[in-house]
C-alpha cells in the first residue's frame, strides 16, 4: 500500500521536528524502512519535499506498468480500426482473425478485451465515436448499467476528491473545508456536517430532510 498525501504531510513535519525514521514510522504504522525510501525518493534543495516523492512515486508507477499493445504506432493498428470502423466487425471478430492468421507470432495478436480498452481509452474526438457507433452496443462508457440512484456521477471529472492540490490533501493549511451527510434509519432524520481539514473544527447541523436544499437551509440557519 502506498504512502498517501495525509502520511506524507506527516512525514514532511516529522522529519523537519528531527523525528528518527522508527519514531516515524512507529507513529504511521509503517516499517521505517519505507520511510527511509520516501525520504530518500522525495530529496530537494530544501530537504524533503512531499510534491517531489509523490511525483517521483508516479513517474515509477508508470514505467512499471505493462506496455499498451494496440496503439496507434503497432503494425496491425491501422488494420484493426479498418476492420471494426468500415467492416463492422466486432473486436471478438477481429480477434479471432489475427490468431489464424498469426498463428505462432503473438506479438502480432491482441485480445478482444485490448481492443475494447483501447476504443473507450481515446481521446474524445470523432474516430473515437466511429468506433463506439462500430460495436453491437454503442455505449458512451464501457461497464455494466448501474440501476441505481447512483449510476450516473453528478461531480465533474476535475472536481473530484482525488485532484485535491496536495496542500489541501495533506492538510498543511487552514481555510479548506469538507461537508458530508449523516442518515438516520430508513432516511428519516439527518444531520449535516462541515469540517476544517486543517484544524478538525467541526460545524454540526440538524436538517429537515436529505436533500441539498435542507442542507442549505440547516447551515443557513446555523449561521
Amino acid at each position: 500500500k502506498h504512502l498517501n498525501a495525509e502520511e506524507r504531510g506527516v512525514i514532511f513535519a516529522e522529519n523537519r521536528r528531527g523525528s528518527s525514521l522508527r519514531q516515524i514510522g512507529r507513529l504511521l504504522g509503517r516499517h521505517h524502512g519505507t520511510i527511509g525510501l520516501e525520504l530518500k525518493r522525495g530529496t530537494a534543495l530544501g530537504g524533503y519535499d512531499p510534491q517531489v516523492a509523490r511525483l517521483a512515486r508516479d513517474a515509477a508507477q508508470l514505467r512499471s506498468g505493462r506496455r499498451k499493445k494496440l496503439v496507434p504506432a503497432a503494425p496491425f493498428y491501422d488494420w484493426v480500426r479498418n476492420r471494426l470502423v468500415h467492416w463492422r466487425w466486432s473486436p471478438e471478430q477481429i480477434s479471432a482473425r489475427l490468431r489464424r492468421m498469426h498463428p505462432d507470432d503473438p506479438s502480432q495478436r491482441v485480445s478482444h478485451e485490448t481492443i475494447y480498452a483501447a476504443i473507450y481509452a481515446q481521446p474524445r474526438g470523432g474516430l473515437k465515436t466511429l468506433m463506439i457507433e462500430a460495436l453491437r452496443q454503442a455505449k458512451p462508457k464501457r461497464g455494466a448499467r448501474r440501476t441505481s440512484l447512483a449510476g450516473t456521477s453528478m461531480v465533474p471529472e476535475t472536481l473530484r476528491i482525488i485532484h485535491r492540490p496536495e496542500d489541501i490533501e495533506a492538510r498543511l493549511v487552514p481555510g479548506h473545508w469538507e461537508g458530508d451527510l449523516i442518515k438516520g434509519a430508513f432516511n428519516r432524520s439527518a444531520v449535516g456536517t462541515v469540517v476544517e481539514r486543517k484544524t478538525r473544527f467541526v460545524i454540526l447541523s440538524k436538517m429537515n430532510g436529505c436533500t441539498a436544499s435542507a442542507a442549505l437551509e440547516g447551515f443557513t440557519r446555523q449561521m
